[in-house]
């Protein structure tokens, strides 16, 4: 168990009874994923699914899709509280999925943990695992440079939109769209939505 698995599982029921429904999502988030979801084509993924709130969401809108996390909490939760849709425990790091086998990919503030050195694992797996055209929605911190900050339950990173640009080109991925949102009291959160390249 890795030392951020270790930390979820430590403090899963306070962030399932915090955020473990769509109840406590942003509007502006809600809408950005069902833009997304509605272009998606094919089996969907839903990676680092936490309580699976947004996996369920999206099974809801008619899509093909299932959820992983690295937290066992977390995927029992997901399993009792929707039942009929697919979750396991596993990493976007090493993703249970064939080449080319998705249509899409939520990573839905799911790399937030990854360091300059090692978040290029997590979207080469992703990239190795669409169909080219298939779609990743990424959702991250931003900042003014790759910098790492303390989060509620471990070491997190903030990227500029640029920087995080770079990173999916060199994944094999093509940026469609970038967003970013400030909230007052919030720190400021973006998502990209990116196209892998054929």
């Amino acid at each position: 168990m890795t030392s951020t698995t270790a930390a979820y599982e430590a403090r899963a029921r306070e962030y399932i009874d915090a955020l473990g429904t769509m109840d406590a999502v942003h509007p502006v988030d809600r809408a950005i994923v069902d833009a997304w979801a509605d272009e998606v084509s094919g089996p969907v993924l839903d990676a680092g699914c936490g309580p699976g709130q947004w996996t369920a969401h999206l099974a809801g809108r008619g899509l093909d899709v299932r959820g992983i996390d690295l937290a066992p909490r977390f995927v029992e939760h997901a399993r009792a509280t929707h039942p009929g849709i697919r979750f396991e425990v596993a990493s976007i790091d090493e993703l249970p999925d064939a080449g080319a086998s998705l249509g899409g990919v939520l990573a839905w503030f799911s790399t937030i943990h990854h360091s300059p050195d090692r978040i290029g694992v997590a979207l080469r797996e992703c990239a190795r695992a669409l169909r080219p055209g298939g779609e990743l929605l990424l959702g991250f911190f931003v900042g003014a440079a790759p910098e790492p900050f303390d989060h509620a339950v471990t070491r997190a990173w903030r990227w500029p939109v640029a920087e995080l640009t770079r990173e999916l080109d060199a994944a094999g991925f093509d940026v469609l769209e970038a967003q970013t949102r400030e909230t007052r009291g919030a720190r400021p959160v973006g998502s990209l939505r990116c196209e892998r390249r054929v």
